[in-house]
């Protein structure tokens, strides 16, 4: 037994000790109850509660406690009786041994069973009566009356959670004891317990509201919830309306209801058609909500029942089912319904509820949006049928031999198939053509060929097929089913299929400018004659489109519509016919000149064409046009030409915009295209005209080598090479005349919303007595009394009035700032605003305004000579000043005034009515002496010290009277002249006191907080001499403030109240990232000793000591003095994660958002009932509030998606108890995940999949509030939006905003909230937003200069790029966060985002490409922030652009890009394309023009007629051939798309602000980072285009300070920068040494400058950003650490950061597909010209010497034969040298493993060939002109040569390996990486020698961190006792 006890305290308990669940304050809980299994399904969660109960009353009565774990032991064999469930029975075994223990503790005797019963009851008297149950139920009620109103709302709280937890307990002790009565006959159960017992226990079981889990609305527990949220009528009228009604068919009697409920309309649906029960209580909830919040936009209801109202049921049927309703009209069919006019309330409501039970219960089918249509119409169908019968009966959809069931009948079938197709996309390996993803599937609802499908499902539909996997030595493959309408084929075609226009409008214009050009600018004859050639262009470009629509449309005829394919192969037949016709009568006008008749047809042709083109065009895309189009809709031939000239697919249509924005849109691409065409036609066509000319006539060019092509074609390959980077910067540059005018044009926008106008804390101080007019204008609810001010100009009272309802804000702001640490408590109480509710005449100002203003306004009263006026008129300059000292004034009297009384009162009141007077008689410098102010001032403060102090003593108040009495004297004596003839009476009384010694006897003490604050207020404003013109010291305290303040006066809707706002949720998608740094986590060390506490510490001094002050800890604290401390460690803890990328952060920011609506609600209550109450109480209170809770909690939701929630908990993961800690510490939160419950069934093992909701209960413990099953593994697609689909069923409102969780908000932005969502009722432009943009704030900026790159380029996209996109060009889309969709818009139509495998890698672009199709909006909105966190180091920056590039590598693929390119007006799609694909393309367009241009010079160098054309010009004195020859590429994008940061600098900063963060950002070689980023883009966007395999890439979001090896940056960026930076430095040494450049070493200089700087970016970037990059030390281990990686062989298993094998292993994976292969061979063959050329320029080449060409020669004797083969005699020799080396290398590369019996005989042929290679040198030196030179030229010649044949091997990798020559290209591989690493490698070394360089390279890195006090020495030398040895 001893040892049964041990094992299980070993294995169980200490497990579950502490890292499973924790309490609320970070303490363990112990006990077994949280290792239930969730295998044992919904009955874990009541065998949790008995366990619960049981550990916690273990202490005070153990019998008891035992009896309650055998009852969890009964419970448990009951719902799984053979432990087939996962930890079913370690869980049995764990608690068999803990009640064995219990039983072995207990005192000797037998158990008597029977007693059980008895033994619970009598324990639940004690218990009850310990607790006082009925006292506390009666006390917490008549708090909940008063708690409000008194303040005691603390004592409500606690009396609440106390009688919660009481209340549990005793539910569970009746549940068992009702259990257990259940065994025993009902008489012995009636005499061992009483009726009086009996309903004592069920009455208090009624009260347990808690017990029932619940999510916002207890819906379930209506009669005795204590929430405050089902009082609220509009609540209690949507219950209302969904009861059961006297029209539903009766339920069958084994239907069972709740008691604590009625019936309701879900009940008959779930009776019907076989629903989830907590799919039912999750939907009830839901529509509740909805009824609830959009009745509550109507108005209050009165009554005492409330119903609700026909427009609110009306409003949310619409919403709800407006997709259905367009779906109907679409195929056309009718609806269920005749019309919707003809509904009656309740039958609407029916149909709601219907759709959402449906749309709950469907899991991944929930992104088939027209897929739901159908089931919904279906069912829709069959609940008429059912609801004409008198009883209920179930569907014949959802009938199966075990019952009724939804999810099996219908969901599972259609899951099945979308499962079975997904498995074929082989992880996303396999072609996107070979398999349906999520859009095909929906697709297919979209014509009535749907309706084939069946109802219930005809499962032999070819729709349901499987795919079969292809078997080898099959011809063929089983019958696939093809995709629907669209095929994913991966080709770089989709860009011009996509964007046809675009592509046919710039080609026909460059030929347009071309031809002008030619002709000299002159419009003649012969110029008319050649534009005409544009028309066989276009036709040409239409048929070529034609083609491609034949083309991609393959793998979907057989299952595409009859009428898409009909119209695809019309067009491709008229196009074909209009090319030939068009072409030909061109080419014959030609022949038969201007006047024949073919020439007349042709241009009426053309005329004709082009004028029904442009007529078609404009009724397309003018709005004011489409109203006619759509009335003449009905006739046959415009709908043929609408189906002729645009695709009719369901989603696409309507998407045009207003007449105002299309104007605007317009207007911008006109200028741009003006722009862009005046520079293509000046700077880049004209200059290269006449030298284009000259080259033609030359004729017996000088080649310096065999030229093939270019000898009587006019050198066509020459004027290529001049043209072609002229061509490739013609495509690019419309995306760099873009970013120009949208960044001008954002700036003006930025500046017209008042962007940057508060840009300084100087500026918050000098406009800050505006803020409360402005704060009250727009967040602020309209006050009556505030209008009635307004009106009647009482401009003093209104500025008190706003003030006062100011303060209570800006106060809570000012306290989030001190718990965030980023102001201490000095700061604290500087910034915090008088209430302004005292008796004084002013508004009371903060004092950080008024700081040291008394004292400055002292000294010039001193000093002044002048006049009163002149003197008030110098203090009135400064308005705080002012402030100060008429508050000074006014306090001194009213707080002297209200503790002195009789005579001392009246003394008060003569002296400041004669200060008065004197001032009205302008005498106050003769009657004040000002020169003695200081003396009053120190008596003032004497007299405020005494009164400040907390509490009333005899001393104290003596020493008061005392001080008064001292200030006495000095007024009387020293200061004030006073005359006492006018009021000699009371004067007389005065003196007449003084004498007696009572003038200031009677004083009463201060003890009214309103009194006391005002006195301490007095005395900092009286001793507070140094200014706080700096404060808040800390910059995100700054910043913070500052664009809060800078909000209040842009534009924004105006707020309505809590009650009557748009609800919405709060959505966060999470895996398994940081949730809270671990206090492992925050010591330890990297290999510099440095921890990420220490790191913390150094780059947030301010904040470290702000927190040590805020936990009542000295400021030099050392961290290891917390530690040990539970409490204080977890304060440490969040302090840390607070200010990293983790979970913690992110909620606790978007917490405040429920923070500021409960003090926004109460303010609004307390206003409406006691306006005074209001500004008091608000401060402290509001959070506790009831009422204000009940609002915050029907207008908001949080629910964070943890999809692997349930395995952390299993495998007792520190992430899940973090995750605990935090539904804990926030009421609110809730936490979605999928349980994964694994069982044996019939022998094999199951998995069963549910979606759970669950958040923490008053025990500190996972409450579990819904579970949905589902019908499989929900993981079909990509990741993220699987997570979300599963858990978006638990969101609430009208709007869910999207937040990734490395996110951040701030209270004072969640105060904007309520006017962001108004924005959802104000249209913009034709349509209502259905998506709301929100800036951004990268919080991450000041960590390194890395992460300030990435945060100014992230900042400018967010702010000016995302402010152009939504205004004018209305081309904005949803790029993951933090935007805020119209919830119902979204999950009608397919969810927040697409989720099909790869095609879908961004997945959060596609909801903007969702909405804009289906005919939403998206608008961005810049009046309110969200915090966000980016990548920090260059590795995790490279991965993320990777997968960013890769994803919109995907994007050019998609059937969303293709239709909006399609269906986008012409302008809107130019903004479409420049802002999506486009930048990346003209990315990649823009390294593509720097190989062009550099392979054009080579072309030039090497073929050496560079140098003959050159000598021509100069012999002719041909300057424009001679500048078009020197052309330097200056032409650089990065100079331009600098422009939008610049821009946005300005805007927000200020000139030199910005000038001076431009001017440090280059000398942080941000100019080598964004160079380096463009090759990351380039390199992703077209291998994934090329060949696929883009993924999900993670990031990691942790702190860089660590140093990256060598070789890990090699891993990284050798194929994706390396090899390119190598050959663009190979072609320009290429060109250094053959190209002829006139212009000498300054020449080329000039004209090479930028390519050197991109490829030595591309080369050294990883290392220049690198941590400890120069190091020496680090440099020695890095070398050995790469060696080891390099020549490490590796084996099954090894990963590629082991073995470099494995590494290229890994790096040719993407490369399986036969058309991969033969582009990488067509890529590869451009390494071939290097040896080409070089050979022809060896000294060698004079002579042959080569016995192989003599026989050739004498063999092949065709004339001119000679020739040809002198001249390739060279080449053919340099090959045969190029075997022998490598034959020479597989001698030499012999493994002697594999020889070991022939060692003698490998070294004597490693000798012989040796000695031959030698040999042969000196042979060539000797009789050839081989020369040192020539070895060199060999490298360059040999080395690209060998990369191109590995290249081309490594693709063919299954041939080669057949041919069993793997091991050699691997072999050479291996030489070649080796070779690039020593190059790259070598100048790091050599820089490494001079320890400058190291610290130059940590100021680079650390730059903006040593500016806020970061020593970065000791962070890099390393806190480490070893640093020094």
């Amino acid at each position: 037994m001893a040892r049964a006890e041990a094992n299980w305290e070993r294995l169980v308990r200490a497990a579950l000790r502490g890292e499973r669940l924790v309490g609320a304050y970070g303490q363990p809980v112990t006990g077994i109850a949280g290792n239930v299994p969730s295998s044992l399904g919904a009955g874990n969660v009541h065998i949790e509660e008995v366990l619960r109960a049981a550990d916690e009353i273990q202490d005070e009565e153990p019998t008891v406690a035992r009896i309650l774990c055998e009852h969890a032991y009964a419970l448990a064999q009951n719902l799984d009786p053979n432990s087939e469930g996962r930890g079913v029975l370690q869980f049995k075994t764990g608690l068999m041994s803990v009640i064995r223990q219990k039983l072995a503790k207990r005192d000797g005797g037998a158990i008597d069973r029977s007693q059980d019963i008895a033994k619970l009851q009598e324990f639940y008297k004690l218990y009850r009566e310990k607790h006082k149950v009925d006292e506390l139920i009666a006390d917490e009620a008549k708090l909940r009356e008063s708690a409000v109103f008194s303040g005691n709302l603390g004592e409500l709280e606690r009396k609440t959670l106390k009688r919660k937890k009481v209340l549990a307990t005793l539910k569970v002790l009746w549940s068992v004891i009702e259990d257990l009565t259940k065994e025993i006959s009902p008489e012995d159960a009636e005499k061992l317990i009483s009726e009086e017992m009996k309903k004592v226990m069920q009455n208090d079981a009624a009260r347990t509201e808690d017990v029932v889990a619940y999510n916002i609305i207890p819906l379930d527990a209506l009669s005795t919830t204590t929430n405050a949220i089902v009082n609220f009528p509009e609540v209690r009228a949507a219950i209302s309306a969904l009861q059961y009604h006297r029209d539903l068919p009766r339920l069958p009697g084994t239907f069972s209801v709740p008691d604590a409920r009625n019936s309701d309309m879900l009940d008959l649906l779930q009776c019907v058609f076989g629903f989830q029960e907590g799919n039912v209580k999750n939907q009830r909830e839901h529509i509740v909500h909805l009824l609830a919040n959009e009745q509550s936009r109507l108005g209050k209801l009165s009554g005492n029942e409330p119903k609700i109202d026909e427009g609110a049921v009306h409003a949310v049927f619409i919403k709800s089912l407006d997709n259905y309703i367009k779906w109907c009209n679409y195929l056309p069919i009718r609806p269920v319904w005749d019309s919707t006019d003809s509904l009656t309330k309740e039958k609407k409501l029916l149909f709601i509820c219907l759709y959402y039970l449906m749309w709950g219960e469907a899991a991944n089918v929930r992104f088939l949006p027209e897929g739901l249509c159908y089931i919904f119409h279906r069912l829709a169908g069959e609940l008429e049928e059912i609801l004409r019968k008198h009883t209920a009966e179930p569907a014949e959809s959802c009938i199966f031999k075990d019952g009724v069931s939804f999810l099996d009948q219908v969901i599972y079938p259609l899951y099945e198939i979308v499962a079975a197709e997904a498995a074929n996309s082989k992880d996303g390996r396999a072609a996107h053509s070979e398999w349906r993803n999520y859009d095909d599937f929906n697709e297919f609802f979209w014509s009535l060929n749907c309706f084939n499908l069946g109802w219930p499902w005809k499962l032999n539909n070819p729709f349901f097929s499987k795919p079969s996997r292809k078997d080898k030595g099959l011809l063929g493959r089983n019958h696939h089913y093809g995709k629907t309408s669209f095929v994913e084929h991966r080709t770089f075609f989709h860009l011009y299929h996509s964007f046809h226009r675009l592509w046919i409008f710039l080609i026909m214009m460059f030929q347009g400018l071309t031809i002008i050009a030619f002709n000299n600018g002159s419009f003649n004859t012969k110029t008319v004659l050649q534009l005409l050639s544009l028309g066989p262009t276009y036709v040409a470009m239409k048929f070529i489109e034609s083609l491609l629509d034949i083309l991609m449309m393959y793998g979907a005829y057989s299952t595409s519509r009859g009428s898409a394919i009909t119209r695809v192969l019309w067009r491709f037949c008229w196009f074909t016919v209009a090319s030939l016709v068009i072409c030909y009568l061109y080419v014959k006008a030609l022949q038969d000149g201007t006047g024949s008749p073919i020439f007349k047809i042709y241009v009426f042709v053309i005329s004709a064409y082009a004028g029904v083109q442009m007529i078609i065009s404009l009724l397309t895309t003018i709005p004011c046009c489409h109203g006619l189009t759509e009335a003449c809709h009905r006739w046959a031939v415009v709908r043929l030409v609408k189906w002729m000239h645009q695709e009719q697919n369901y989603v696409g249509r309507g998407m045009h915009e207003s007449a105002l924005d299309y104007i605007k849109y317009v207007t911008f691409w006109i200028v741009i295209l003006a722009a862009k065409f005046s520079f293509t036609y000046f700077l880049q066509i004209q200059p290269l005209v006449k030298p284009t000319r000259t080259i033609i006539s030359f004729r017996g060019l000088q080649y310096a080598w065999h030229d093939f092509v270019s000898k009587n074609n006019h050198n066509a390959i020459t004027i290529l090479c001049l043209w072609a980077p002229v061509v490739s910067i013609y495509l690019l540059d419309i995306h760099v005349f873009y970013t120009v005018l949208s960044a001008i044009y954002g700036f003006l926008l930025g500046a017209r919303d008042r962007l940057g106008e508060i840009r300084s804390v100087e500026a918050v101080h000098r406009f800050f007595e505006k803020f409360p007019e402005a704060f009250m204008d727009k967040l602020h609810v309209p006050v009556p009394k505030r209008k009635q001010l307004l009106s009647s100009a009482q401009h003093t009272e209104l500025n008190k009035f706003d003030a006062s309802r100011f303060a209570p804000f800006w106060n809570e702001i000012v306290r989030n700032l001190r718990e965030e640490d980023y102001i201490n408590n000095a700061e604290l109480e500087l910034l915090l605003m008088p209430r302004n509710d005292v008796g004084l005449p002013i508004v009371q100002w903060p004092l950080f305004l008024l700081a040291s203003k008394v004292f400055l306004a002292k000294d010039i009263a001193i000093d002044c000579k002048d006049s009163q006026d002149e003197l008030w008129l110098r203090i009135s300059k400064d308005e705080y000043m002012q402030y100060a000292v008429v508050e000074c004034f006014y306090s001194i009297q009213y707080i002297l005034k209200s503790i002195l009384h009789d005579e001392g009162c009246l003394w008060v009141e003569r002296i400041f009515s004669g200060i008065r007077e004197s001032i009205s008689k302008n005498n106050i410098q003769n009657d004040l002496h000002f020169a003695k102010l200081p003396n009053v001032i120190a008596k003032l403060v004497a007299v405020l010290g005494i009164l400040r102090g907390t509490a009333e003593s005899g001393d104290l108040k003596k020493g008061a009277v005392n001080a008064i009495q001292d200030l006495y004297e000095v007024v009387h004596h020293e200061v004030l002249s006073v005359d006492m003839s006018g009021n000699i009476e009371d004067w007389t009384r005065i003196n007449r006191a003084r004498a007696e010694g009572r003038l200031f006897n009677n004083l009463q003490w201060p003890n009214k907080p309103e009194l006391k604050d005002l006195i301490k207020r007095l005395y900092s404003l009286l001793t507070i001499k140094e200014s706080a013109a700096n404060v808040p010291k800390n910059l995100e305290a700054r910043r913070r403030l500052q664009f809060f303040t800078n909000s209040l006066f842009m534009q924004m809707p105006v707020a309505r109240p809590v009650s009557e706002m748009f609800s919405f949720s709060v959505f966060t998608p999470y895996y398994s990232e940081i949730v809270l740094y671990s206090m492992s986590e925050l010591q330890k060390k990297n290999e510099d000793g440095i921890t990420t506490l220490f790191y913390l510490q150094k780059i947030y001094p301010d904040e470290w000591s702000n927190f040590l002050t805020r936990i009542n800890r000295d400021e030099n604290t050392a961290e290891s003095d917390l530690f040990g401390n539970p409490s204080e460690e977890l304060e440490l803890r969040l302090w840390a994660s607070y200010r990293g990328q983790t979970l913690a952060r992110t909620v606790r920011g978007m917490m405040y958002y429920r923070k500021a609506l409960m003090l926004q609600s109460y303010l609004e209550r307390m206003q409406s009932e006691d306006l005074e109450a209001s500004a008091g109480s608000a401060d402290i209170h509001f959070e506790l509030s009831p009422e204000a809770r009940g609002q915050a909690g029907l207008k908001f939701t949080y629910v964070v998606t943890c999809q692997i929630y349930g395995i952390q908990k299993g495998e007792g993961k520190p992430e899940a108890a973090d995750i605990a800690l935090l539904m804990q510490r926030n009421e609110a939160l809730r936490v979605a995940y999928i349980d994964v419950v694994e069982s044996v069934k019939n022998g094999k093992p199951s998995k069963e999949y549910y979606s759970k909701l669950v958040k923490a209960d008053i025990h500190g413990k996972d409450k579990e509030i819904y579970s949905i099953k589902l019908p499989g593994n929900p993981k079909l697609g990509e990741g993220k939006p699987e997570n979300q689909n599963h858990a978006i069923v638990f969101t609430r409102g009208n709007a869910v905003q999207t937040i990734d969780m490395n996110q951040d908000n701030y209270f004072e932005e969640a105060l904007k909230m309520r006017n962001l969502l108004e924005e959802f009722s104000l249209k913009r432009g034709k349509h209502f937003p259905s998506i709301l943009g929100v800036r951004e704030h990268v919080f991450t900026g000041s960590v390194s200069s890395l992460a300030s790159f990435m945060s100014n380029q992230e900042t400018s996209f967010v702010t000016l790029g995302q402010r152009i996109l939504a205004n004018p060009l209305k081309v904005r889309m949803h790029y993951g966060h933090p935007d805020v969709f119209d919830r119902i818009f979204h999950i009608t139509r397919g969810g927040i985002s697409k989720a099909s495998r790869v095609i879908n890698i961004s997945e959060d672009i596609y909801a903007g490409f969702n909405s804009t199709l289906r005919q939403g909006s998206i608008t961005h909105h810049e009046y309110i922030q969200v915090g966000k966190g980016r990548d920090v180091g260059l590795n995790q920056i490279a991965l993320f652009e990777g997968k960013v590039a890769g994803g919109n590598g995907e994007q050019v693929l998609s059937r969303d890009i293709y239709r909006l390119g399609q269906l986008f007006d012409f302008f809107r799609m130019l903004s479409f394309y420049v802002t999506t694909v486009g930048f990346y393309f003209c990315t990649m367009l823009t390294v593509l023009t720097v190989y062009i241009f550099l392979y054009g010079k080579t072309y030039l160098a090497l073929s050496g007629v560079g140098e003959s054309i050159q000598n021509r010009a100069d012999i002719l004195q041909n300057t424009a051939l001679n500048t078009a020859l020197n052309t330097q590429f200056l032409f650089q994008i990065g100079v331009f798309t600098a422009v939008p940061m610049i821009l946005g600098f300005i805007l927000e900063y200020g000139v030199l602000t910005a000038f001076v963060q431009f001017l440090t950002m280059q000398f942080q070689l941000c100019s080598v980072f964004f160079t380096f980023s463009l090759g990351t883009r380039t390199h992703y966007f077209g291998r994934t285009i090329l060949h696929g395999g883009a993924k999900y890439k993670a990031t990691g979001r942790g702190f860089v300070v660590r140093h990256i090896k060598f070789a890990e940056n090699y891993r990284i960026y050798s194929r994706s920068h390396f090899v390119k930076g190598m050959e663009v430095a190979l072609l320009l040494v290429i060109f250094l040494a053959y190209g002829f450049n006139n212009g000498g070493a300054v020449g080329y200089i000039l004209l090479s400058i930028s390519s050197w700087f991109m490829a030595l970016s591309w080369l050294f970037a990883p290392y220049i950003f690198n941590p400890s990059g120069f190091e020496w030390q680090k440099i020695v281990e890095d070398f050995r650490d790469w060696t080891n990686w390099l020549f490490y062989r590796g084996g099954i298993g090894v990963k590629g950061e082991e073995s470099w094998e494995a590494w290229w292993e890994e790096e040719l994976v993407h490369i399986y597909t036969t058309r991969g292969r033969i582009l990488e061979t067509i890529l590869s063959l451009r390494f071939f010209i290097f040896q080409y050329g070089v050979v022809y320029h060896m000294d060698a080449s004079n002579t042959d010497t080569s016995l192989l060409m003599v026989i050739v020669y004498g063999a092949l004797k065709w004339p001119g034969s000679e020739m040809v083969i002198l001249s390739l005699q060279v080449y053919w020799i340099s090959w045969a040298v190029l075997g022998g080396l490598l034959f020479l290398l597989l001698v030499f590369g012999l493994n002697p493993k594999a020889m070991v019996h022939f060692q003698l005989f490998l070294r004597l042929v490693k000798s012989i060939a040796l000695l031959m290679v030698l040999a042969g040198l000196v042979v060539a030196i000797v009789v050839t002109n081989l020369s040192v030179t020539d070895v060199f030229a060999s490298i360059l010649a040999f080395v690209p040569t060998g990369w191109g044949i590995l290249s081309i091997a490594v693709a063919w990798k299954p041939i080669v390996k057949k041919l069993g020559l793997w091991k050699t290209v691997r072999s050479i591989a291996r030489l070649y990486d080796a070779a690039m690493g020593m190059i790259i490698f070598i100048p790091i070394a050599i820089c490494s020698w001079f320890p400058f360089i190291s610290t130059f390279q940590t100021r680079l890195l650390y730059n903006q961190a040593f500016s806020r006090g970061l020593e970065i020495s000791l962070i890099l030398a390393g806190n480490n006792p070893n640093a020094g040895m």
